[in-house]
Parts: C-alpha cells; structure tokens; sequence
C-alpha cells in the first residue's frame, strides 16, 4: 500500500512529520509520498514559491527511506486538483491500495472538491484530525462515510479503493498559519520546525 499526502506545506512542519510516521507505522504502508501543491484549488495562493516549499519537504524526510516527494502537481499548470493527481497513480499503481491523507477540515469540505466523488472511488481516504477541529460535514458527504467507514486496517489493503478510515494519531496543535506569524512577527527560533527547515527559512528569509 501507498499514501500521498497532500498539502501546501508551507512550511512543512513536527505536525505532519507525525502524521506521517504514525501513518507509515500503523498502516504499514511500503511508501508515503509528500505531494505539495502549486496553486491551492481550496486556499489562497502562498506567498512562497514551489520551490521552496517541495525543497523543505526533501529537508525534512530525506532520511527516512519510506518517505518521498511527488512533485507532480508543482509541474501542472492550474489548479492543483486531487482528482488529476490520483487518476495518475492509479495507473502508475494499478495493483496497490492507495491511501490519500486529510484532515478533518478537508473532509468538512470533502463534497466542495472537483470531482470529489472520484477521488473517493479512485483511493481510500485516511482522516486524522487536530485539537479543535470539529466534524462537520455535509450530508452528502456522511451519506459517503455511512457506506464507506471501515475500522479494520485489513480492509484498506484487501479492498483497492472507496474505504474511509480515521487514523488514531496524536492531536498535535500545530498549524502552518501559527508558525508564519510567529516567524514574521518575532524572527525567533520555532521549535514546532525541523531543524533543517528552520535554518532553510532563515537562509533564504522567507516569511
């Protein structure tokens, strides 16, 4: 089994590092793939390029070999839509279960995406959540979690697609937004950063 894990990442921060491992770890997943995206279709546009943002990502997980970028989505042009991406590793994957990672708010918003249908029959969904967050999706979308939720991980693999599964993760209360403006308003060291990635982002003053 695969996982992508999809995001602006910017920046890439100890939150999704432990998502990550615990999805690797719990899922027993042969691969992760970090896909930042270029031009978010659900979020305003960053301020830091691409570039910098997929060369945090290849800081931060450059030591695990289960870990690895997908930089599909930084090389199309328009919209960064999940749909396209995973039509693509669907066919570059036909025999794996691939296993897409959200967050609650995503899923809040779920019925909202391009095709979001799809995107549900084309992989499985893995939910994890943070502190403070609330579920609330829309009807269309619990009618999809009412036929869809499993709490067996055996199912994700014996099953190629159409699962969701809520990943029992630690809540860790972080948010890329918080790190931005304590980086902008303070300049001080955030401990909420790998190491590699905060000295990346003084290098090249961003934010």
């Amino acid at each position: 089994m695969i996982g992508i894990f999809g995001g602006t990442f910017d920046p890439i921060h100890l939150g999704h590092l432990n998502i990550a491992e615990e999805c690797v770890k719990q899922l027993q997943l042969d691969k992760l793939f970090f896909m930042p995206c270029a031009t978010p279709a659900h979020k305003s546009l960053s301020n830091i390029s691409a570039e910098h943002r997929a060369h945090m990502v290849n800081l931060t997980i450059k030591d695990n070999n289960l870990f690895a970028l997908d930089d599909r989505e930084l090389k199309r042009t328009g919209a960064s839509y999940s749909v396209l991406s995973l039509r693509e590793l669907k066919q570059e994957f036909p025999d794996q279960s691939i296993l897409f990672l959200i967050g609650m708010d995503s899923l809040n918003t779920l019925s909202s995406w391009y095709h979001w249908q799809e995107i549900t029959q084309l992989c499985h969904l893995v939910i994890c959540k943070r502190p403070g967050q609330t579920f609330s999706p829309s009807q269309e979308t619990l009618d999809y979690l009412n036929q869809a939720t499993t709490a067996y991980q055996s199912d994700l693999k014996e099953i190629k697609s159409g699962k969701a599964f809520f990943l029992d993760t630690p809540e860790f209360n972080i948010a890329s937004t918080h790190i931005r403006n304590n980086l902008n308003e303070t300049n001080s060291i955030n401990q909420l950063l790998p190491k590699a990635v905060l000295s990346y982002i003084k290098l090249n003053k961003l934010y």
